[in-house]
């Protein structure tokens, strides 16, 4: 599912267009202490998965799922003559909440649906925002 929303940030939000990653990538930026070298830049986490309802019958059984995930994006910041703009900020949040919130990668029950947005941190100057989405999907194992 990583994979599908990468994709689909690509191709609906071209700012960050070559520069969206997924966890490992973000790891080991991490482990070195360094940033993404190009900003904007984002990284797609896994965030969990929770159970829901239970269905059981006929030889079947369904839970209701909920998995998360988190859009990290990261900008450098600059003076506020030459820096990035706080409507440029919430213009590049609103594209990612509009690729991702109600659309569904193929095979998926429900769509994900945004759950919240945070600044993460402002230090260093960089500034690190983090979107959050929950999916609404179904196991089905048959018993």
């Amino acid at each position: 599912m990583i994979e599908d929303v990468i994709a689909r940030l690509e191709d609906k939000v071209p700012d960050l267009a070559g520069r969206i990653e997924g966890a490992a990538e973000l790891a080991d930026l991490m482990r070195r202490g360094a940033l993404p070298q190009v900003t904007p830049a984002a990284h797609v986490l896994p965030l969990g998965l929770r159970g829901g309802n239970v269905d059981t019958g006929s030889g079947l059984y369904r839970q209701e799922t909920q998995e998360a995930i988190g859009v990290v994006i990261t900008w450098r910041s600059y003076n506020a003559a030459a820096g990035v703009a706080l409507a440029d900020i919430r213009t590049l949040v609103g594209g990612v909440i509009g690729a991702i919130a109600g659309w569904a990668p193929a095979g998926a029950i429900g769509d994900f649906r945004l759950m919240r947005g945070q600044l993460v941190s402002m230090s260093a100057g960089t500034i690190v925002y983090q979107i959050d989405f929950s999916l609404t999907d179904q196991l089905r194992i048959a018993t």
